[in-house]
């Protein structure tokens, strides 16, 4: 088997476009990753490779339950994990490309952006390999070079410095098949990706980076342990609200959800389908509807809607994250909404959460958005969330009845009875 996961010393250096390369160039027989809570590149993943890619979190999941979802999921060839932001960023919070493919025995082939620069790309890999010694760095990729020749002058530099450490290879600068494609926000930018591949690979060694992603498989016993509750065995009608405003739904959130209930059903509310008047409950999944695209998408579906206003009326119950959440509100400044919940929320240029949050309950999830109650909708809100024990929070849910909407997002197969309860 091949295992590896790619990573960089920031954002912005490269990673989703090896990432994205690789997963074409084997997308035959690979199981894309996704470190830390991100909705986007799993998404994205999947359109390069056609196969579902897994979020591991040890954030919201504890070490035992993040090996358990690795391993679960690990049926392909290939398994290829696209950490987050830096190496070592997110390892306060527990949750890093550094912790988990520590935990997992992953190694790691670290993307650098090698412009304007090659002695000090060197020293720069010397505080990424002392920091920790317990790293699980092997090799890395230099990006955005202008020659074979700048190449050769950092490789060499490495290769006297860092002995142990793989240079795979380089990226040339200026890429004519990428243009102004946003690799992980453009999911419409997929024409290109069989150019984009060929291109980001063509001075990348493939074998040298088989030998270092190269290990025998230590895959799971099927009798190892469950390391989660005991998944409820729910008779009830579950619909999903899925599509693409409501598209930010966990891979194993979904299979999870099918292993609890009688029936699991996608709803395509984009596309106006409505809510089927046998269904029991609804979950509508985060995403977009404030911004101008996204309302325009979803504002004219108007049997979805109505269907959803009968399921509340019905007294059935609804769980909404983020965007579902905006969707069951009456309005987001002058775009009127569903008006279930009697509550309002104001668009804000800048985000107004972002990060890994707990709930009073307990509940580790990650919040992101753009919206903001307003004073009023506050008052009737509750369930506060913090970023750490004895932090100022501020209230994140509202509910009527069996409807409840919140801004976390969370994975629900270490938190059961959660499901049970709202679901």
């Amino acid at each position: 088997m091949l295992n590896l996961c790619i990573s960089a010393i920031a954002s912005n250096q490269g990673k989703t476009i090896l990432t994205t390369a690789l997963l074409y160039h084997y997308r035959e027989s690979v199981r894309p990753y996704k470190i830390g809570p991100d909705f986007i590149d799993p998404q994205f993943h999947k359109r390069v490779c056609g196969r579902d890619s897994i979020n591991l979190d040890s954030y919201m999941m504890s070490q035992n339950q993040v090996k358990y979802l690795y391993h679960r999921y690990s049926d392909q060839r290939v398994s290829i994990l696209e950490g987050v932001m830096g190496f070592y960023d997110g390892d306060d919070k527990g949750c890093s490309a550094y912790s988990v493919s520590t935990l997992l025995d992953i190694p790691t082939v670290i993307v650098i952006d090698g412009s304007g620069s090659y002695i000090t790309i060197s020293a720069l890999l010397l505080g990424l390999l002392r920091y920790r010694d317990d790293h699980t760095i092997k090799a890395i990729v230099l990006n955005k070079l202008s020659s074979h020749s700048h190449y050769q002058l950092i490789k060499d530099r490495i290769a006297k410095d860092h002995p142990d450490i793989v240079v795979l290879g380089w990226i040339k600068k200026g890429l004519p098949s990428l243009g102004d494609i946003h690799l992980g926000l453009d999911l419409g930018g997929l024409d290109s990706i069989e150019s984009i591949s060929r291109e980001v690979l063509e001075h990348i060694d493939i074998e040298a980076l088989e030998r270092v992603a190269s290990k025998e498989s230590d895959m799971q016993e099927v009798s190892t342990p469950y390391p989660f509750e005991p998944i409820p065995n729910i008779d009830r009608h579950l619909c999903v609200v899925n599509d693409t405003n409501f598209s930010f739904l966990y891979h194993d959130n979904l299979q999870f959800l099918r292993e609890a209930f009688r029936e699991v059903s996608i709803i395509d509310a984009s596309s106006d389908q409505p809510i089927s008047a046998g269904c029991d409950s609804v979950y509508i999944c985060g995403g977009y509807v404030e911004s101008e695209t996204a309302y325009n998408a979803i504002s004219s579906s108007y049997r979805f809607r109505d269907s959803l206003i009968a399921h509340a009326r019905g007294a059935k119950k609804i769980y909404a994250e983020c965007a579902g959440l905006l969707y069951l509100s009456h309005r987001v400044d002058e775009k009127l909404m569903s008006g279930i919940l009697d509550i309002e929320f104001t668009l804000e240029s800048r985000a107004v959460r972002l990060g890994y949050y707990f709930d009073e309950s307990g509940v580790k999830g990650h919040a992101f958005h753009y919206t903001r109650p307003t004073t009023e909708t506050l008052q009737k809100g509750y369930n506060t969330l913090r970023k750490r024990e004895g932090g100022v929070g501020e209230v994140s849910s509202w509910s009527n009845g069996q409807v409840v909407g919140t801004y976390l997002h969370t994975m629900f197969r270490n938190h059961s009875s959660m499901v049970e309860r709202y679901l």
